[in-house]
């Protein structure tokens, strides 16, 4: 199956109140991991590439090729979309589209309200003819964010409509408590600022720091409008942790294939736990249905 934009997938999330994983790639493990686990669960799933590790990870096509081939060579047959993470500019978004990514975000949400309105605008003008589904972010997510540190600032009512109604967005992360990295305590959302704005902008809503939320939380969250999830501190987490222990049982080896497979279906466990959660197991046909339609 070709990737797809995420637009379609998130509103009928929406509307049945379950939510769509992103799950962020850190590397060849994390596609496998990611698409065989959705294959698995039969779910719609949104693998991501954040813009921080673009170079990293090889460059914008190498992303997007990869992705692709490995989706046909494993015979995925549920919704993909790729998208990009935190798109740090204009110029950034537009790369990603140029190269093959379905999806993008451009996050404006650490300057002025009128900036951040004015640059995703240009991005949603650029991608729409393409098919290419944008998000955008209001507010602030606290913790460790593409290299900054920050406490939450809740997303705004007024401006969280303005930013829908003015650029035709078609998803929307509105900080209100959540964290990138780590909780200190338990995690605090703000449902009722949650609820109020899920109604005024009548678009999906998206969860960034989503690691380490009780399930009681996320579940209202995904109930108030949250159809979709973004996970990838659990996933690293996972991964580094059966990393360790597979040096410890096996020192004397340096074949790769023993020490990083295990590592591999670690995250792959992780990605099919979170699908669970977000209660999208089983929803692919659906969503490939009113795809076609």
């Amino acid at each position: 199956m070709t990737l797809v934009s995420m637009k379609e997938m998130l509103q009928q999330a929406r509307e049945q109140q379950y939510a769509v994983g992103q799950f962020n790639v850190n590397g060849l493990s994390w596609v496998h991991a990611i698409l065989d686990a959705a294959q698995s669960e039969q779910a719609p799933v949104i693998v991501a590439a954040s813009d921080r590790l673009i170079d990293f990870l090889g460059g914008y096509r190498t992303i997007a090729t990869l992705v692709r081939v490995l989706v046909e060579e494993k015979g995925i047959t549920v919704p993909v979309a790729l998208h990009l993470d935190h798109g740090k500019s204009v110029e950034s978004c537009l790369r990603a589209i140029d190269a093959g990514f379905t999806s993008v975000m451009f996050d404006g949400s650490h300057g002025p309200i009128e900036q951040n309105i004015e640059h995703t605008r240009q991005v949603v003008e650029y991608a729409a003819p393409h098919g290419i589904s944008v998000e955008a972010e209001v507010g602030t997510v606290g913790g460790v964010e593409d290299g900054l540190v920050g406490g939450i600032q809740y997303a705004d009512l007024h401006e969280c409509v303005r930013i829908v109604e003015e650029t035709g967005i078609d998803a929307l992360a509105a900080a209100l408590g959540s964290v990138h990295g780590k909780y200190i305590g338990e995690p605090k959302l703000g449902f009722a600022e949650m609820e109020l704005i899920s109604q005024a902008i009548g678009i999906p809503l998206v969860l960034h720091g989503a690691s380490g939320i009780p399930l009681n939380q996320l579940t209202r969250a995904i109930e108030l409008g949250h159809a979709k999830v973004n996970i990838n501190t659990e996933s690293v987490t996972a991964w580094s942790l059966q990393l360790r222990q597979t040096l410890a049982d096996h020192p004397e080896t340096t074949e790769p294939r023993i020490i990083l497979t295990p590592a591999r279906q670690a995250i792959e466990d992780s990605v099919r736990a979170k699908i669970r959660e977000f209660r999208s197991t089983g929803k692919a046909a659906a969503v490939f249905t009113q795809l076609v339609d």
